[in-house]
């Protein structure tokens, strides 16, 4: 059932999520708009992350978003600018699902993004705030217990030392679930939280097939042998017979390295590139 207007879900009605029926702090009441077939029993994992992250955060980001979602799984997150868009636009663009928990009410979810269509076409928004309520400060982290409750595990990709994603990995260490933090550069300030985590127990994670594994399903192999070399990708057609870094792709291709990064990661989910020690690029078939 897929909503263009709101509905108003309460405890026990059919779309109740399950996952809050033992919730601590639990919502009274919930407003949705999109698919609610996304609260049905499906496996979900939250990819949460900095508001302002660097090129090397949105690649992580939409590659792990990618990955998951092409197995079926619903990618959760908080619909802020960042990795969170980062990832639900990723989960969109290849076809899968994903369930945005706001910081106000369904009517206008804030931020506004161009990706409002396709998520109120293929995508779930979800709120415990009057349709139009506004979005304040006080919303953001209380709406983090929903995001982790709803996933099976939490991933953090990219967070200040204090940041909301932190409080996010908070609530799903206190409702049982999986923390994974991608590391990141030590020199950088947006590494701080995932690092924080990791140091606090949090489960290192450098591949979105890692998180399959763990969630009990096969990722499905990829095939890239068949494709014309005039069909492949600028970047994949320059990796031919070299192993290149991102950025030594980026000065070859003459192209901003935020691009370059993001035709990698689709160039990976189709299996034609991989990466190699020192975060270099090879092609599948040589």
């Amino acid at each position: 059932m897929t909503l263009t207007h709101r509905l108003l879900l309460l405890p026990g009605s059919p779309s109740w999520p399950a996952e809050f029926q033992d919730l601590q702090a639990a919502p009274e009441r919930l407003w949705a708009r999109g698919d609610l077939h996304l609260l049905a029993p499906n496996p979900r994992v939250a990819i949460v992350g900095t508001r302002a992250p660097t090129p090397y955060g949105e690649a992580q980001a939409a590659r792990f978003a990618s990955v998951l979602a092409s197995q079926g799984v619903v990618v959760v997150s908080g619909w802020a600018r960042g990795i969170d868009q980062c990832a639900h636009a990723a989960a969109l663009r290849i076809g899968g699902k994903t369930l945005a928990v706001l910081g106000n009410g369904v009517d206008n979810p804030w931020p506004a993004s161009e990706l409002l269509p396709q998520m109120l076409e293929r995508g779930l928004f979800l709120s415990e705030h009057e349709p139009e309520e506004s979005p304040r400060p006080h919303h953001f982290p209380l709406r983090n217990r929903l995001i982790s409750a709803l996933a099976n595990c939490v991933v953090v990709i990219e967070a200040a030392h204090a940041s909301g994603s932190l409080i996010t990995a908070r609530w799903a260490a206190d409702q049982g679930r999986e923390v994974y933090a991608l590391p990141g550069r030590v020199d950088h300030p947006m590494a701080r939280g995932t690092h924080k985590l990791l140091r606090e127990g949090a489960k290192l994670v450098e591949d979105p097939e890692e998180i399959l594994i763990d969630l009990g399903l096969r990722p499905e192999p990829h095939g890239a042998a068949a494709i014309p070399e005039q069909e492949r990708s600028g970047v994949v057609r320059a990796l031919r017979g070299e192993t290149l870094s991102a950025e030594e792709l980026s000065t070859r291709l003459q192209q901003p390295l935020s691009q370059v990064l993001v035709e990698l990661v689709e160039a990976e989910m189709r299996g034609e590139v991989t990466r190699t020690t020192g975060g270099r690029y090879r092609r599948i078939d040589g």
